[in-house]
């Protein structure tokens, strides 16, 4: 499958992406090149904010003055910051609706003081500013109709979640408790120290494919808004899609690996299903259920 160039982008915007997310990225890479570069715009600007609070220490300051920046930039001031000059443009061509965005910077800055979540419906207020909203962006982009945003919306949740499950150890390490602590809690563990979860891995794994049965609800209600998505559009949704389904079956059949690696299909593997999706829309078979087990 041939890739046009992705033109116009800053070198700042394009390093960006690509280190935050390689599911993203890569996945990305399979839309028109027109559409690739906004998306690009849209997540070096999600990048840049969360990496400011993900940074260790965490950089306070610097994400405080970059929502300043982007809040000047909204008004119609001049800004020296590509990522956010960028963005606003991006913004005022699709029609982004301002509180979408305040809703995406109050999660990130959530993330400087709120770190524990106990419920899955206090976390699902959280991810609707950090994912759903990203999802809303991405249905504005591809210039979807309003019918669509619900199921927008649930793919943004439901990738994130298995984010949350992937990244337990990391999460931990930051001071994170994101996964509901009242339902871990229902297993005789109070809190994601591997030390404590180590003497009680049965409990932890039940608990862990409840969640990832909880992602797999939301991923299917999610795929009914497929049919939205014009088909040069689904290669890149369905390919990223499908990788965070494949990380969820690696996770389900042992739970405890996330307390030992980084579970993130590599890129044969993306490439590997990108084409397969291709395949798939030239016939107009676009399967639901994915890519195969590994």
């Amino acid at each position: 499958m041939l890739l046009g160039k992705t033109t116009e982008l800053n070198p700042e915007i394009v390093k960006l992406f690509k280190k935050g997310s390689k599911t993203y990225f890569n996945s990305s890479l399979f839309f028109p090149a027109e559409t690739r570069a906004e998306v690009f715009r849209l997540y070096a600007f999600v990048r840049k904010a969360d990496n400011y609070v993900d940074s260790i220490p965490q950089d306070v300051e610097g994400f405080h003055r970059f929502r300043r920046e982007y809040e000047r930039a909204a008004e119609g001031n001049q800004t020296s910051d590509i990522v956010v000059r960028e963005f606003v443009a991006l913004a005022e061509r699709h029609g982004f609706e301002r509180r979408w965005v305040d809703a995406f910077l109050d999660a990130m800055e959530a993330d400087l003081y709120h770190k524990t979540y106990y419920t899955v419906d206090e976390l699902c207020g959280y991810m609707y500013g950090s994912a759903e909203v990203v999802g809303l962006f991405m249905a504005k982009i591809m210039r979807l109709p309003k019918e669509s945003y619900v199921y927008a919306r649930h793919l943004g949740r439901a990738m994130q979640y298995i984010n949350f499950i992937r990244d337990v150890r990391e999460d931990f390490v930051l001071g994170r408790h994101y996964l509901p602590l009242e339902e871990l809690r229902e297993y005789g563990i109070e809190s994601f120290d591997p030390y404590e979860i180590c003497g009680k891995l049965d409990e932890f794994s039940v608990f862990i494919r409840k969640q990832i049965d909880r992602y797999f609800e939301w991923q299917r209600f999610a795929e009914k808004g497929y049919r939205y998505i014009p088909y040069r559009f689904l290669i890149p949704i369905k390919t990223a899609s499908d990788m965070y389904k494949w990380t969820a079956r690696i996770i389900y059949r042992t739970p405890w690996i996330v307390f030992i690696r980084k579970v993130k299909p590599w890129k044969p593997r993306i490439i590997y299903s990108a084409n397969i999706n291709f395949i798939n829309v030239l016939k107009h078979k676009v399967p639901l259920g994915g890519v195969p087990w590994p």
